[in-house]
C-alpha cells in the first residue's frame, strides 16, 4: 500500500520564499520548512511516504496557466514521487480547454482555494465546472475561514454540503477535516453526509482541535474516506505523524492505513504511476 500525503505546497525557487512568508503572514503561524520542492521531495522520503499531491491554486485568472504548467512539469517529472493538482479560477474563461490540457498531461485532480482565490464557493461561475468535473476530476477544495460569521465565509462546511448534494458525482477532497477553524461547525453540517464521493484531509488540523474533538470529526464519514494531509511547508510529515498517534492513540498498522486511503482514489484517476499521460 502506497503511503501518501495528499496535501502539500511547494514553490517555484524565484517565489518561495514570499509564499511561504505570504502563509505565515495568513495564518499567523510559523512555517516549518522551506516551500522548496527538492526540500519537499527529501522530508517525505525521510519520513516514508511514497508519493505527495503537490497543489497549487491560481489567484487570478492571469495565473491559471502559469500555474498548471508548474503542476504539469511536476507530474511529468521522473526525478520525483510528486503527484500534482491543476487549478482554475471563475474569471478564466477558457477552462474548457485548461481541462483538457490537463488531461492529457495525466492530471485529473484540482485544487481551489476560494479564501485565497477571491471566490466564493457557491459561485455561479463555478457551476458547469463542477458538471464537466463530476466523474472526471477530484476537486480538493481548501474548507474554512477566519470570520466569525460563517454565512459570509467563502469557503465553509455549508458550502460544502451544498456543492455534495448539487454535484453527486463530484469527487471532493474536503481540506483540513472539512473546516479550518470551524470544527464544531464542520461536526454538525457534515454529520449523516452521503459519502460515497466525499473525502475528508487531516492537514492544519491536529495542532487546533483537542483529543476528543478529533476523534468527533473522525466519525463523521467512514474510515477509508479520510486522507493523510500535512499542508507542506507548514509542518512536517514526521511532525504530523507524531501528533495524529499523540491525539489519536492509533496503531501503527492504522496509521498505516490512514496514510493508503488516498491511493485507491488517485488510483481511480490515473494518476500514480504506470497510468499517468502520455
Amino acid at each position: 500500500m502506497l503511503a501518501i500525503d495528499i496535501h502539500t505546497h511547494a514553490f517555484h525557487p524565484r517565489i518561495a520564499a514570499r509564499a511561504v512568508a505570504s502563509l505565515e503572514r495568513t495564518y499567523g503561524l510559523r512555517c516549518q520548512a522551506s516551500g522548496l520542492l527538492a526540500d519537499l521531495e527529501r522530508q517525505e522520503q525521510a519520513a516514508g511516504i511514497d508519493r505527495y499531491a503537490l497543489l497549487c491554486a491560481a489567484t487570478s485568472a492571469s495565473q491559471v496557466v502559469p500555474a498548471n504548467n508548474y503542476a504539469i512539469e511536476v507530474h511529468g517529472s521522473d526525478a520525483g514521487c510528486g503527484v500534482a493538482f491543476g487549478t482554475l479560477h471563475p474569471g478564466f474563461a477558457k477552462w474548457e480547454a485548461e481541462l483538457d490540457r490537463l488531461e492529457r498531461a495525466g492530471i485529473r485532480g484540482l485544487k481551489l482555494h476560494p479564501d485565497f482565490q477571491g471566490f466564493h464557493m457557491a459561485d455561479p461561475a463555478f457551476e458547469p465546472i463542477f458538471e464537466a468535473c463530476s466523474g472526471r476530476f477530484v476537486i480538493l477544495f481548501h474548507i474554512g475561514s477566519f470570520t466569525e460569521h460563517a454565512s459570509l465565509a467563502l469557503s465553509s462546511p455549508m458550502e460544502l454540503k451544498r456543492i455534495v448534494h448539487r454535484f453527486p458525482r463530484l469527487d471532493v477532497i474536503a481540506a483540513h477535516m472539512g473546516g479550518y477553524r470551524m470544527w464544531n461547525l464542520a461536526m454538525d453540517v457534515l454529520r449523516g453526509i452521503p459519502p460515497a464521493h466525499l473525502w475528508l484531509d487531516t492537514s492544519s488540523t491536529t495542532p487546533f482541535v483537542s483529543r476528543s474533538d478529533l476523534g468527533r470529526l473522525f466519525g463523521l464519514l467512514p474510515e477509508d474516506h479520510y486522507c493523510f494531509g500535512t499542508d507542506w511547508p507548514i509542518y512536517r510529515p514526521e511532525e504530523e505523524m507524531r501528533r495524529l498517534k499523540k491525539k489519536t492513540d492509533w496503531s501503527d498498522d492504522r496509521l498505516e492505513r490512514l496514510m493508503g486511503n488516498a491511493a485507491s482514489l488517485l488510483a481511480d484517476y490515473g494518476m500514480l504511476d504506470g497510468t499517468r499521460g502520455a
